[in-house]
């Protein structure tokens, strides 16, 4: 029999190509979710220890403030504006290359091996953290950590997207950016405890904690308890561990019709996507990513500019000002007691709201939930520094921006925040996918990096000295959201990724609400009178393997 025994039933009914969801396969997906506290803890502890009087005493050498020291004085106390900047870009430098080189990689090595590679980099780059006390080996720390985080950041959307049943997808997916949101959060709680500390421990526990979600994810309790990808393993051309890989996932035995039916489909779409674009050599896969007319809704450059613009405006929100730097910024905007605890609100209102977006994309789909959540921002931001150009930093002003500050987040968190991550990871064919993906998280991460190079320029007193009117320019980048979704953003609801390779054939961005699908791409290939794939796709695919 063809591949190897491997027996591949299609189907005509488009809604039985997959088995139904149980537990076990929500358990898996939010486990694999939890990678997105290595994002979020390390975005969340930094802008807190640059607040510390400990870490800024050790780092500068500048004595402390005294107690009858002017406000010019205090103000003095600080890290300079281009350390900041240093300090905090260069993680993202560091994710941008790592998320880059996790495309290759998870392709050669697998989804699965390609993330527990990335905890072992991070592990190695907390080490260096925690041994720092001075600026240089902070800094080599932080761009270790960085291409660890790269790593995980692009393959755990990927693998994800490509284990989670289609029905729930988009709920588990933003489950990753919930367990960015609790990484923000866990952050601020472990400074806000350790703020007061007068020596090292002050800056060296929030930074050591990271090795807890290091081990949790890692070989001994954490994702080699989980399976390869199936999808992985039919690029691989390795049809038999792609069945017993989705048996596991769908907890059906290996000859079930579910597992035959949704195998066949993910074959038949790969040879389908192969034979559409050619084969070819390593550089002609990444050429493949930007193949195309921008005007076709199916051409993988549309789907590229797509994965790429939606995480460059996710970035373009300035969501990350508040979470890199807003302990510093509160200190600076006026009548604010504790501005530790007003990041810590902030982080609870980030936490809160993101639950919200498991029912919304998919009860709405992912177009609107990105238009209107556009919207929301566009409309809080002008009023954060709207309110401070015409009433200054009175205190009720002040109350003012940290309420819309609050809404602004909630929006955020609830619909571009998960989002975003959703749209990246259901968007692109198998044959392109890893790649697809990389070049999308690292359009993330690249322009984290800008953000978090220029705005310590554009905020602080002895620079740009903006403060709470550089949401004016916040602002103005988030016009072009409620286009991306607009013009490009697709259902995406309840359909299987095969399916959505169908639906940007079919259809586009404005119709896709409506669509339905009507066939399967292993009708499409050929299906012989016994309902079982043609013998000569399975040998295709077994015989091309991963095409590089």
């Amino acid at each position: 029999m063809p591949g190897g025994g491997v027996v591949l039933a299609a189907t005509t009914d488009v809604n039985r190509i997959e088995a139904p969801v149980i537990r076990k396969a929500y358990l898996m997906c939010a486990f694999a979710a939890f990678g997105g506290i290595f994002f979020g803890y390390d975005s969340g502890y930094i802008n807190g220890v640059m607040g510390m009087r400990y870490f800024v005493h050790e780092f500068t050498d500048l004595p402390y403030p005294a107690a009858d020291a002017t406000e010019a004085e205090k103000a003095a106390f600080v890290i300079p504006a281009w350390r900041q900047s240093l300090i905090v870009s260069i993680l993202s430098a560091g994710t941008f290359i790592g998320s880059i080189v996790a495309g290759d990689v998870a392709d050669f090595l697998g989804r699965r091996t390609t993330i527990i590679a990335g905890r072992g980099i991070f592990s190695a780059g907390v080490i260096v953290q925690v041994a720092a006390t001075a600026y240089d080996l902070l800094v080599a720390g932080r761009l270790i950590a960085g291409l660890g985080v790269g790593f995980v950041s692009a393959i755990i959307i990927l693998y994800m997207s490509e284990i989670a049943p289609k029905r729930v997808r988009g709920a588990i997916v933003s489950g990753y950016q919930f367990c960015i949101t609790v990484g923000i959060m866990l952050a601020s709680c472990v400074v806000y405890g350790t703020q007061n500390y007068t020596d090292s421990g002050s800056y060296r526990i929030p930074i050591a904690i990271q090795w807890v979600w290091a081990l949790l994810l890692g070989k001994s309790v954490g994702l080699a308890c989980l399976p390869e990808s199936p999808r992985y393993f039919v690029k691989r051309g390795e049809l038999q561990k792609a069945t017993k890989a989705l048996a596991r996932l769908r907890g059906q035995p290996d000859d079930s019709e579910y597992i035959q039916q949704e195998l066949a489909e993910i074959v038949a779409n790969h040879e389908y996507e192969l034979r559409a674009t050619g084969e070819g050599g390593y550089l002609q896969t990444w050429l493949n990513c930007f193949k195309g007319s921008i005007f076709d809704p199916k051409s993988n450059l549309r789907r590229t500019i797509l994965g790429t613009s939606a995480q460059m405006m996710q970035q373009w929100t300035g969501i990350n000002f508040i979470f890199y730097f807003g302990t510093t910024f509160f200190q600076k905007l006026g009548s604010i007691n504790n501005p530790f605890l007003i990041s810590l609100v902030t982080t609870l209102v980030n936490v809160f709201s993101t639950p919200l977006s498991f029912w919304t994309v998919e009860r709405f789909g992912r177009r609107p939930l990105l238009i209107w959540g556009a919207l929301g921002m566009v409309v809080c931001q002008f009023i954060i520094a709207i309110a401070r150009t015409v009433d200054g930093a009175s205190p009720a002003t002040v109350k003012a921006e940290i309420s819309f500050i609050c809404v602004y987040i909630f929006f955020f968190a609830s619909t571009w925040g998960p989002g975003a991550w959703v749209v990246v990871g259901e968007t692109f064919p198998l044959s392109i996918r890893s790649r697809g993906v990389a070049l999308s998280v690292a359009s993330n991460w690249l322009w984290n990096c800008v953000i978090a190079i220029i705005t310590p320029y554009m905020v602080n007193p002895d620079q740009g000295n903006l403060g709470a009117k550089v949401f004016f320019v916040w602002g103005a980048l988030c016009i072009g959201l409620p286009l991306v979704g607009l013009l490009l953003a697709n259902r995406g609801t309840g359909l299987s990724l095969e399916q959505v390779d169908a639906l940007l054939e079919e259809s586009t961005p404005r119709k896709s609400a409506k669509w339905v699908p009507t066939k399967t791409f292993a009708r499409e290939m050929g299906i012989d009178g016994s309902g079982v794939l043609k013998g000569e796709i399975v040998e295709d695919v077994e015989r091309r393997g991963s095409v590089f």
